[in-house]
């Protein structure tokens, strides 16, 4: 599941059109992936889910044209303001903002892409409804979730929906910025969407 088109494209490119995925649009924001791939999970058997595209990167965690597989999945903005601070849904007692993400899969896809000498990282991707803007906001975030790693807005809605059909989930980022300020011309989208193309590559390998 990608958000837009020039996701699914770079990944597309990278399987090289094998009929063994199936590479859909899951829309922009958590809410539509989560319908979108609920609905496709309810029409056809799947052993695998895979939220994938590009993303930002936590600022020493992961750098640009990087790529970030998620051992946890984040709602991190999923919760209520409190005077004392952020109160996540889980401590509001009302359900879960993390979604655990098989270790075998994330440790096998991990070092597939690390023999390649692609840049990869590990750690807590992170799902916002409104992307980060500002260094604070940045700062807040990293103190919420220690270690970090990236931000998007799709992974929690699609992990979502493979949940509740019992599907395994990954989550790939490649990394076209850095989370903080939109500094818009030092965005390296065209390494990250190689980035994307190359790991759709290894996962052709490391899953058929």
């Amino acid at each position: 599941m990608t958000a837009v088109s020039a996701e699914r494209d770079a990944v597309i490119r990278g399987i090289r059109g094998s009929n063994l995925f199936d590479v859909r649009l899951a829309g922009v924001g958590s809410p539509a992936a989560a319908a979108n791939t609920a609905t496709i999970l309810s029409s056809e058997d799947y052993c695998l889910v895979i939220s994938a595209g590009i993303g930002g990167g936590f600022i020493g965690q992961a750098e640009l044209g990087s790529i970030v597989i998620a051992n946890e999945i984040i709602a991190a903005d999923l919760g209520a303001e409190t005077a004392e601070g952020f109160c996540s849904v889980d401590e509001l007692g009302f359900g879960s903002s993390r979604v655990q993400v098989d270790s075998t899969l994330v440790t096998q896809l991990e070092e597939a892409l690390h023999h390649t000498g692609l840049s990869v990282h590990t750690g807590p991707v992170l799902t916002v409804s409104t992307v980060t803007g500002t260094s604070e906001s940045a700062m807040e975030l990293q103190k919420r979730v220690p270690g970090a790693t990236a931000e998007a807005m799709e992974g929690y809605g699609v992990a979502i929906a493979a949940q509740i059909h019992n599907i395994p989930i990954l989550e790939v980022r490649t990394i076209s910025n850095a989370v903080g300020p939109r500094d818009r011309a030092a965005w390296k989208m065209k390494e990250a969407f190689e980035a994307l193309e190359a790991a759709s590559s290894i996962l052709l390998e490391v899953l058929t």
